[in-house]
Order: C-alpha cells, then structure tokens, then sequence
C-alpha cells in the first residue's frame, strides 16, 4: 500500500498554463501520475501536454472528477486557489508555491481543516508513493518502492536521504514534504499516524529542522508507535534569532532549538542520526531485525 496517493489519484493542476506549472505536470505525467485536467482562469478550452483545461475548479470536478489537486499558483493568489479546490470537494491538496503570505495561510488552514480536507504544504516540494504516484516537484527516477516511509521539513535533504536509501536498494513506500513554512496544513505527528497504519511501512524517517516544536510533539506520539523511527535534526550550528533558509526554521527565545528536538527523539527512543549516511546504516540496521 502506500498512503495519500496512489494509482487511484485523479489530479488537477491549478496553474497549468504557467511555466513551473506546465513543466511539472509534465514531469509527473511522465512517472504515471494521473493527471485529469488543469486550471487556469481565462485559458479554458486549452491543452497542456494533452491534458485539458478549465477556467475553475468547479468545471475541473464537474467534468474530469478529480479527488486530488497542486498548487502552482503565484504567492498572492495562492491562498485563493487553495480556498477554491476545498470549497469544490477536492480531498487532498498540495501546495508547493513559496512566500504565500502568514496572514493568508492561518484563515486558510483553519478552513481546510473544518472541511476535513488534507493539505500539503504550503512551500513544500510534495509527495510521492514510488511507482505508483507523483504530485509535486520531487525527481521521480531516485525513488524505489520498498518499507521505508519518509515525512520531512527538508525537500534538498529528503532527495539526499533517499538516494542514499535506493542505492542501498531500500525501497520507499510514500515520501511526503510537509514544507517548511511556520504555518503548513499537515505536521510531522499527521504523517506519522498514516504511516503507522500502513502495512507497507516498516520504517520511518522523520527529517526535522530548527524552529517551532512539531518535532518535540512528534516524539511524544512516537512514544506510542510499533512502526520504528529513525530522525535527523539539520541546523545544530544555527545561532539564536537568525533565519537559516525555510521561513520556519528561526531559534526564538529558546524554542526550537536542535538540541531540544534531538533531546525529545532520543527520549523517545528514536535514533538521531548525525549525518545522511548513518540515517541509512539506521534505517538497514532495522529491516534487518
């Protein structure tokens, strides 16, 4: 199995038409994502790589009955798109766009979660169940189906930590980017709470980073996990204050600091790897028990 997507994901592409949107849904296209339709107001009745497209979402699940849809929108009417898929019955949605404002994003969040629908992201490279369905920007050729199950902050080390597992032929069962924003519609304990009900994943890799305290209640339900879990906290050298890339990854007052995250895993029971390599030797050490 695998969770979120699979072979039976019916995906529409909101920003179809743009370029990031257009490559993209190539790309997944090409790994065997079914891709049903587009949207892009004011372009309806285009093509895009074959692919149909509406001038609203509403048209989009009138006509091709899509339960999933990606964000490719630009920042300041991305909140809107995402608005408009939950208002239009879409299940899952992945936001990848960046710089979304906060603002936007807390109203948009709350409203996505009374309609019960499940958000990626935003700033988020995606997700994907290997072999069976890519929706967002990761490179499909490094992956492999197999046990291990992954959910990162991180998109650059997620590609580093899977090529790493592949070619040790350790297979992947989903690989999720929750995105790096302080606001994000689903957390590390979501994930993990999918990933322990899924018969497919053996393992688990939580890649976390500095600021916030998701990985701190993460390790608190870890607690209660029969899946293992293998970790790796980036940012140990960050100073107190300072921004280190994602939007959410900043030190304030004390929260957030790598060692209190590796501190909470270890007390969890949780392996905390200090570089890529041994997130792997982790990770081989246990589907060998």
């Amino acid at each position: 199995m695998s969770i979120l997507v699979d072979k039976n994901t019916r995906l529409i592409v909101q920003g179809i038409t743009g370029r990031e949107g257009a490559f993209h849904a190539g790309q997944m296209l090409a790994y065997g994502t079914n891709v049903v339709g587009g949207v892009t107001p004011g372009r309806g009745g285009q093509e895009v790589h074959g692919v149909p497209v509406f001038n609203t979402v509403r048209e989009a699940v009138e006509t091709v009955r899509p339960n999933a849809s990606i964000i490719f929108v630009p920042p300041a009417f991305a909140a809107e798109a995402i608005l408009e898929a939950a208002e239009n019955g879409i299940e899952l949605i992945v936001a990848i766009t960046e710089g979304i404002p906060v603002q936007d994003m807390i109203e948009t969040v709350q409203y996505v979660r009374s309609q019960g629908v499940r958000l990626i992201g935003p700033n988020c490279p995606g997700l994907i169940s290997a072999e069976k369905a890519l929706v967002g920007i990761l490179p499909g050729r490094i992956f492999k189906e197999g046990p291990v199950g992954m959910v990162s902050r991180s998109g650059t080390l997620t590609y580093e930590v899977v090529a790493g597992l592949s070619a040790r032929d350790i297979g992947q069962s989903t690989v999720v980017g929750i995105g790096g924003d302080p606001i994000i519609g689903t957390r590390f304990i979501d994930v993990l709470q999918m990933f322990e009900e899924d018969p497919q994943t053996e393992v688990v890799v939580m890649i976390g980073e500095i600021g916030g305290s998701d990985e701190e209640e993460a390790a608190e339900y870890i607690k209660t996990m029969k899946t293992p879990v293998v970790s790796f906290i980036s940012g140990r050298t960050a100073p107190e204050g300072k921004r280190m890339g994602h939007a959410g990854a900043i030190i304030s007052g004390g929260r957030g600091t790598a060692q209190s995250k590796v501190a909470a895993l270890e007390a969890a029971g949780v392996p905390v790897a200090n570089t890529i390599s041994e997130i792997v030797d982790h990770v081989a050490g246990i589907l060998k028990k």
